[in-house]
């Protein structure tokens, strides 16, 4: 088992990715994907170097097992789905401008919180957050309707399936089966996006709408211009490529009726191939109007090989040491899963939980002991599930799309509140309670 020191570089990479976008002395330095490569990289030395050099087992064999584990079996597949998504959905656009009623972006909302699920709570973000803002222009109050489009779209949304939220995709490529979140989490997703969108609506109807002035009001009733659908097809065919490649083509599990097991790499190859078929026969027109770039999928990319590196220590020692960290119910697996991926990346924080739930097991015996649903590491793997999606809602810094959508609104003219206005005004007095009551119906 390794010391616990070794875990020092994780938390280093965590702090940075946390701390660095709220210092001016390195919030622009942050900014540049090379930077953070460059640290994200130092760390992952400085990680191998320990199991080169200190480990019990030290040498280039023990630094090789954690990079064949972290980014030949893990880091690999993970990035090409993120950017498989974040390509293909890129090259689709929703533009128009509706009139702006309560219901109107409730119901924008709701597809974006159906869509989460199925394209991933970036692809859903970056396809639905500037039709929204359009459609809100005329409106002087905004900034609600951001943060909630934050809640359910970025994050609440996208627990139906392990494309949805990549803390899901990493329990999929540790064995969980691929709809095991569906069959498991429909009921907790259904709650908390109705709980989340009905107290939206009252609040948009009955206090930020009455307040709008009459000159606003009539602009948006009078500016108006229906929704268009650019680049669906052949986007939308691609997509479902996506998806079917992720539950088909598993290398440790054979195709149903055949018993042919999938190539590995076979997955990444065919997602890789619908990008291509995406970039060819897409608009590029529409991808220019999307101002669509790579930036974003490339700070993910940037970041996680470092991430996977790093998080190898903190893996192992809960490994050994899980059982007896008395975290051994879903109440304290939901809070203490939800409340790290509060303030840590909410990907990494599920895998290390997970690995606390389900320590030395292997994919089988993953499978198997998810097969009773009414077993304690079936309700433990909702909450470590649920903690991690519902409360990476909790901060700016907890799942990637918050940041994204945050940046584009204030873009858009939206002044959004600060890292701790978000906080104290918006995701503790409204979504805390509501994750509350979804802890006190469904985990046992």
């Amino acid at each position: 088992m390794p010391h616990p020191f070794a875990v020092t570089p994780f938390i280093l990479l965590l702090g940075a990715i946390a701390i660095f976008p709220l210092l001016k002395v390195t919030e622009h330095w942050w900014e540049s994907n090379t930077n953070r490569f460059i640290v994200a990289v130092v760390l992952a030395g400085v990680t191998l170097l320990y199991y080169m050099t200190i480990y019990v087992d030290a040498g280039l064999g023990a630094a090789w097992h954690r990079v064949d584990h972290a980014i030949l079996k893990e880091y690999i597949p993970f990035i090409v789905l993120l950017f498989s998504l974040y390509v293909i959905s890129g090259g689709i656009r929703i533009s128009g401008d509706l009139r702006a009623h309560p219901m109107t972006n409730t119901t924008f909302m709701l597809v974006g919180g159906l869509l989460a699920s199925f394209i991933g709570t970036t692809g859903a973000a970056m396809l639905l957050i500037r039709p929204l803002l359009e459609t809100n222009k005329e409106r002087r109050f905004r900034q609600h309707t951001v943060v909630f489009f934050i809640f359910v779209v970025c994050n609440c949304g996208g627990c139906l399936l392990p494309i949805g939220d990549p803390p899901l995709f990493l329990g999929y490529l540790q064995g969980v089966d691929f709809l095991w979140t569906m069959i498991a989490l429909w009921e907790p997703w259904l709650v908390a996006n109705a709980l989340l969108l009905g107290v939206y609506f009252l609040m948009d109807k009955f206090y930020f709408y009455p307040k709008e002035s009459a000159v606003d009001v009539a602009r948006d009733e009078t500016q108006t211009t229906p929704l268009t659908v650019r680049g669906l097809m052949p986007n939308a065919l691609l997509l479902l490529g996506v998806i079917f490649s992720v539950a088909l083509l598993d290398p440790t599990k054979p195709l149903p009726g055949i018993g042919w097991y999938p190539y590995v790499y076979l997955r990444e190859v065919v997602q890789l191939a619908l990008v291509g078929l995406s970039v060819w026969l897409g608009s590029t027109q529409v991808r220019q109007d999307n101002r669509f770039n790579y930036h974003a999928i490339v700070e993910v990319a940037a970041l996680f090989v470092g991430i996977f590196i790093c998080m190898q220590p903190a893996l192992e020692i809960l490994n050994e040491q899980g059982p007896s960290l008395g975290i051994d119910s879903p109440m304290k697996f939901y809070w203490i899963t939800g409340g790290l991926s509060s303030v840590l990346d909410n990907a990494p924080t599920y895998l290390v939980f997970f690995k606390t739930a389900f320590p030395h097991m292997d994919a089988a015996a993953i499978g198997h002991s998810l097969a009773d649903a009414s077993a304690p590491p079936h309700f433990n793997l909702m909450a470590i599930s649920l903690g991690a999606v519902f409360m990476g809602a909790m901060t700016y810094i907890g799942n990637g799309p918050n940041f994204m959508v945050r940046a584009i609104a204030e873009e858009g003219g939206v002044k959004m509140p600060s890292f701790f206005g978000y906080i104290l005004f918006f995701s503790v007095p409204i979504l805390l309670p509501i994750l509350g009551i979804v802890a006190l119906i469904f985990l046992r």
